[in-house]
C-alpha cells in the first residue's frame, strides 16, 4: 500500500518569529508546508532546514504578497503540484504613527501587506481547494484589531478587515468542507515584542502578566488547521491572556 499525500500548507510570513513557529506546528502535524517570506529567504530557509532536521516536509517559496501579479504567477506554479488545502495568512507589517502624522504611504503599505495581501494569496486557491471538499484558511490578526492601539490605526484597520473578510468567506465556503478563521494574538514573544514592551509594560496590560509564546498562537492554528476543527468557522479568536 502507498502512504498517502501530506496535504500541502502555504504559511505567508513563515520566515519571523511567529510564522516560523506556526509552520513547525503544522509540520509536526504531518503537513507538506510551503515556507513563505519575501524580505529574509534565507531566514525561510532556516525554517525549512529545521522542519527536514525534525523529520518534517517544507519548502520554501518567495514572493510579494502586495503585488498581485507576482503572486498570482508563484502560486500558478505551486498549484500544477496539486491543490494548497491549507493556508495560513500570516503576512503583515508595522509602520506606525499617529494618524494625524501618517503619510499615506505608510496607511496603503500596511493595509497592501495585509488585506490586499490576504486576497492576493486566498482568492487564487480556492477553486482548487474547493475541488478537494476539504480545506481550511487562517488568518493572523492582532488584538489591535479588537481595541484599537495608538499609533496604529492603518494596522488596526487592515487586520480588522480580515475579520469581515474571514466571517463572509466563511459563510461563502462552508458546503465544500471548507472553513476560514482569524487568530488574533496580543502581545507575543519576539524581538519586534521586546523593542516595543518592557516587561513593566507587559505587566501592566496584560492580565496575564507575561508576553505569550509564539509556540501557544501556533497550537491553536494547528487546531483550527486539522480534521478536528471542522465544525469551527467564521471565528476570530483571541490568544492575548486576557486583553481583550
Amino acid at each position: 500500500m502507498t502512504a498517502a499525500v501530506p496535504r500541502r500548507a502555504l504559511v505567508t510570513g513563515g520566515s519571523g518569529d511567529l510564522g516560523g513557529a506556526i509552520c513547525q506546528q503544522l509540520a509536526t502535524d504531518g503537513l507538506h508546508v510551503i515556507v513563505h517570506a519575501n524580505g529574509n529567504p534565507a531566514r525561510a530557509q532556516q525554517v525549512v532546514d529545521a522542519i527536514h532536521h525534525a523529520g518534517g516536509s517544507a519548502e520554501t517559496v518567495v514572493f510579494d504578497v502586495a503585488d498581485g501579479e507576482a503572486t498570482r504567477a508563484a502560486l500558478a506554479a505551486l498549484l500544477d503540484g496539486g491543490p494548497i488545502q491549507v493556508v495560513v495568512n500570516n503576512a503583515g507589517i508595522h509602520d506606525d504613527a499617529p494618524m494625524a502624522g501618517m503619510a499615506e504611504a505608510q496607511w496603503k503599505r500596511v493595509i497592501d501587506v495585509s488585506l490586499h495581501g490576504f486576497f492576493h494569496v486566498t482568492q487564487p486557491l480556492l477553486l482548487p481547494m474547493a475541488r478537494t471538499r476539504w480545506g481550511r484558511v487562517v488568518s493572523v490578526s492582532s488584538v489591535a484589531a479588537v481595541t484599537g492601539n495608538r499609533g496604529q490605526s492603518n494596522y488596526a484597520a487592515a487586520k480588522a478587515a480580515l475579520h469581515g473578510a474571514s466571517k463572509s468567506l466563511a459563510r461563502e465556503m462552508a458546503s465544500r468542507g471548507i472553513t476560514v478563521n482569524v487568530v488574533a494574538p496580543g502581545v507575543i514573544e519576539g524581538q519586534m515584542t521586546h523593542d516595543a514592551f518592557p516587561p513593566e509594560v507587559i505587566k501592566q496590560l496584560v492580565p496575564a502578566g507575561r508576553a505569550g509564546r509564539a509556540e501557544e498562537v501556533a497550537a491553536l492554528v494547528g487546531f483550527l488547521c486539522s480534521d478536528a476543527a471542522g465544525y469551527v468557522n467564521g471565528q476570530v479568536i483571541g490568544v492575548n491572556g486576557g486583553m481583550a
